[in-house]
């Protein structure tokens, strides 16, 4: 679990509350036409912009800015040795009983195709044809929920300038252009919050996680091949080390 982006999002809605209920009623803040133009508008705008199946997908890809779960370096780095230890030891074929334990479905997938005797190029081909397929379904959707964030300031615009004519229309009567003015501005008030506290923030965090699961996985990659090349743990340890800043470096040989 992300605790960052539930601290983030939760603070940012409390302190627009807070803010809210300091100057007036909060209930002030509350229109179900306006919430409709804008939230019913942007959904509806974003399944014009993709296919369905594009915004369906994008459903699982928003886990991620939520709920990481994936293997540190240190575990990656780890791993790897304890494989070199036991391939030297008893055999590339050993590592098979080493296939149950293994969480990380990429890494697993890495370690059978070392131990189905795949020469290196080729696992290195497969892996990063994969990472390259993993990178576009997370970029599609945090272009899915940046575009999102364009849609919903739009179409707050439109909801104020409905309750523009509207309140022309009823110039007749003074005291009700105040009112009218206050509902009019609710809709540009929702698209900016949605856009700007959930939308283009969950879009940043997607580009993020990308960046950090990809990263992972060309370590992992790294660490198959020098497996399959039969390099010493030591060796092994060294070139995955070049992925870490120096202050994180930590050897288990001494």
């Amino acid at each position: 679990m992300d605790i960052a982006t539930f601290i983030g999002i939760i603070a940012s809605f409390m302190l627009l509350i807070i803010a809210i209920m300091m100057g007036s009623s909060l209930l002030v803040f509350i229109d179900i036409p306006s919430a409709l133009i804008v939230v019913g508008g942007t959904i509806c705008a974003t399944m014009i912009n993709y296919p369905l199946k594009d915004v369906i997908r994008t459903v699982n890809v928003v886990k991620n800015a939520f709920f990481a779960k994936s293997l540190t370096f240190g575990e990656i780095i780890a791993n790897f040795v304890n494989f070199a230890n036991k391939a030297r030891k008893e055999g590339i074929l050993a590592l098979e009983s080493s296939l149950p334990e293994i969480s990380d479905e990429f890494l697993k997938k890495g370690l059978q195709l070392t131990i189905d005797g795949l020469e290196p190029q080729a696992i290195n081909e497969i892996m990063e044809t994969e990472i390259a397929f993993i990178e576009d379904r997370h970029r599609l959707g945090a272009e899915l929920f940046q575009t999102m964030g364009t849609f919903a300031p739009a179409f707050g615009m439109i909801g104020t300038l409905i309750g523009l004519v509207q309140m022309l229309q009823s110039m007749d009567d003074p005291g009700s252009i105040g009112p009218a003015m206050a509902v009019a501005l609710i809709t540009t008030f929702y698209g900016a919050v949605m856009a700007n506290v959930l939308f283009l923030p969950i879009s940043g965090k997607l580009k993020t996680r990308s960046k950090e699961e990809s990263l992972v996985k060309e370590m992992i990659i790294q660490g198959i091949m020098s497996l399959s090349r039969g390099d010493n743990p030591r060796i092994i340890e060294q070139k995955l080390h070049s992925f870490l800043p120096p202050n994180l470096r930590v050897s288990a040989f001494k």
